[in-house]
């Protein structure tokens, strides 16, 4: 897809280790995953300051806590590294164009249309971006492709199904990448039809705990605490259930309703030999989706859930003395690109490099 005209000749620098910029960086997955794939991370930027924390500890990279709408060319330029190939990636907040925001009415729209403006105007030699997969019906994602295709970017994208590039979710993921320097193609499928990594492989191991309670190993081994009703209605659900199952008593006024009837995926139970289901920014909540441990009777701890987003289990988000608010925690977590499809990312990116080099 994409125009593969106007390419970059000076390509000698693909010959160095490339030099990214991660726009909206957040907790710092995707660039993690990225340098896990010998890139270089320059900086973040992300106008949360909770985020600085867990970027700079992990990534090891600068943290600048801007609005990107803020942002302008030339500070992103004076980032990327002389006589290296340069990245801009980013995932702009998917709310706007999220199933679970029909409306989109956000005030956010302007994001997707900043980072093209600021791809237009600094010229990296490749983009990448990856958000949710209804972006695609928008004519904002219209505009993007046709400021890649005006200033002489290869490009592609493609709706994937993270389960099929090692992540333990049924996450499905709009990924799209561009180059000035020649055809980069799409991220190939690492997985295939075997079998895919399962919430058993990713978080069987880990401690026994009640809900509320926390691990003395590691505290964000915690998960929230339970309502004595949500109690009874986990201790009633079983793995990949759903609330019909439950006695009439314990369903909730919203259940009874006709309109309630589409939802069964709330109050869930997760299930040991499947993956898990798209980890959000409140699974730490039992019933705010299929979020239930499969056995025990609590939702998922923070821990569990960075496990499930393919975070290593050592990736600190909080620091040392400093209380661990779940919520916030849990936004970063489930507002992350998985750790491992950012490493997929970034060994095609090395790949096209080297290609081109």
């Amino acid at each position: 897809m994409g125009m593969t005209g106007g390419h970059n000749p000076h390509t000698a620098r693909c010959r160095t280790k490339p030099c990214a910029v991660d726009l909206f960086c957040g907790a710092g997955a995707l660039s993690y995953g990225m340098k896990q794939a010998g890139i270089e991370i320059s900086a973040g930027i992300d106008a949360d300051p909770a985020c600085r924390y867990p970027f700079e500890a992990n990534v090891g990279a600068r943290f600048y806590g801007e609005n990107v709408s803020d942002v302008t060319p030339g500070f992103i330029k004076s980032l990327f590294r002389q006589n290296s190939a340069s990245i801009l990636a980013g995932c702009a907040p998917c709310q706007p164009f999220s199933c679970y925001n029909r409306m989109g009415r956000h005030g956010r729209w302007g994001l997707l249309s900043k980072f093209g403006d600021l791809v237009g105007k600094t010229l990296p030699d490749v983009v990448t971006m990856e958000n949710v997969p209804g972006l695609e019906r928008y004519p904002v994602f219209k505009k993007y492709a046709c400021v890649l295709e005006r200033h002489g970017y290869d490009y592609d994208y493609a709706i994937v199904n993270c389960a099929e590039y090692g992540v333990p979710q049924t996450r499905k993921r709009l990924v799209l990448l561009a180059s000035r320097l020649g055809h980069i193609g799409m991220i190939k499928k690492t997985r295939g039809c075997g079998r895919p990594v399962t919430v058993r492989d990713s978080i069987r191991h880990m401690e026994r705990i009640q809900a509320g309670g926390t691990s003395s190993a590691d505290r964000l081994h915690r998960p929230s605490t339970m309502s004595k009703r949500n109690l009874k209605r986990i201790r009633s659900s079983a793995p990949g259930g759903t609330w019909h199952d439950w006695d009439a008593r314990l369903r909730s006024p919203c259940h009874r309703r006709d309109s309630g009837q589409s939802y069964p995926g709330v109050y869930g139970r997760m299930e040991w030999d499947k993956p898990a289901p798209t980890i959000t920014t409140q699974f730490n909540g039992f019933g705010n989706g299929r979020f239930g441990h499969p056995e025990q009777d609590r939702a998922i701890s923070l821990r569990e859930g960075a496990l499930l987003q393919t975070f290593p289990e050592d990736y600190s988000f909080v620091p040392e003395g400093r209380d661990v608010e779940i919520g916030g925690v849990a936004r970063m977590i489930g507002n992350a690109v998985p750790v491992r499809l950012g490493r997929v990312i970034g060994r095609h990116i090395m790949k096209h490099l080297k290609r081109c080099g």
